[in-house]
């Protein structure tokens, strides 16, 4: 799916053309729901991430409609709000996919193959980044860090993480994605279309069958530095050179003293001992 120049208009410096109005029924009931936003906040403006985030439910993008919808509501200017708009990556300029289908390629992520998936999920969808599939369903496009590198390569869809992911598991995930099968996220909540996903993050209640008790959490590399932290002993992990067959040495348990780090151990000094307290420096000369 391809953006037209009109769409673009604006950030290619043509003439800004009057924003269509929401028909009536749909400003009413977007006038009902930002009230409710607005009221979370002493100030209206605090207001204006929810707001776009619920125009964007509304039509899949931020149209200049919601925009314009949106300066109306918190008193605002359209070039305050285009502002924010187009500063955050989260808010969609122009009509995309149901599944925004995110491949990390940051450092960890792209050399454990997340480099491979964004090239072989480009050729396999026929899109580039940021682009969407004729049927409307898939957008791809690669995306920065999201905090899982315990579980790199990550992908992403609508915001629910696909854990260590291969060029051919992400491949089946679009495929069944584009078909209408069931996909479940490898932890969270079940899945919803971009426009589900908006709401929710505009403040709304997620209504999906056990989103309230599904959690993520964090894989055992990202707890090792608490387990460090807690003194709990862990096993050396020994790591051989390529082809090089491992030794049979027995694992090395190390001591609780091992697992502090530099700022937590005693250090054998005047300015950490109480009872030998350390006198001022001498100047030079004195």
């Amino acid at each position: 799916m391809t953006t037209s120049s009109s769409e673009r208009g604006v950030s290619l410096g043509m003439p800004e053309l009057p924003a269509p109005a929401y028909p009536d029924d749909v400003r009413a009931r977007l006038e009902t729901d930002a009230r409710a936003i607005v009221a979370r906040y002493p100030d209206s403006r605090s207001a204006l991430l929810p707001m776009l985030h619920l125009v964007q439910a509304e039509e899949g993008h931020v149209t200049r409609t919601g925009m314009r919808f949106c300066a109306d509501m918190l008193n605002l200017t359209t070039a305050e709000v285009t502002a924010v708009a187009t500063f955050y990556t989260m808010y969609r300029r122009w009509p995309s996919g149901d599944y925004q289908v995110g491949v990390c390629t940051n450092t960890l992520c792209a050399v454990m193959g997340g480099d491979a998936i964004f090239e072989e999920l480009q050729e396999h969808l026929g899109v580039g980044n940021g682009e969407t599939t004729g049927d409307g369903k898939v957008t791809l496009e690669h995306i920065e860090c999201n905090a899982a590198c315990d579980y790199a390569p990550v992908v992403m869809v609508n915001w629910e993480f696909f854990d260590n992911q291969t060029p051919e598991s992400a491949k089946r995930m679009v495929d069944d994605l584009r078909a209408g099968r069931p996909v479940a996220p490898t932890r969270g909540a079940p899945l919803c279309t971009f426009k589900e996903t908006a709401r929710i993050l505009a403040g709304f209640p997620d209504e999906r069958e056990g989103a309230v008790e599904a959690t993520g959490s964090a894989g055992p590399a990202s707890l090792i530095g608490l387990r460090l932290a807690k003194g709990e002993a862990t096993p050396a992990r020994v790591v051989h050179p390529r082809g090089e067959a491992p030794q049979d040495t027995p694992p090395h348990e190390p001591s609780p003293a091992e697992h502090l780090s530099s700022h937590d151990a005693p250090q054998d000094t005047a300015a950490s001992d109480p009872s030998n307290p350390s006198g001022p420096v001498a100047e030079e000369g004195e």
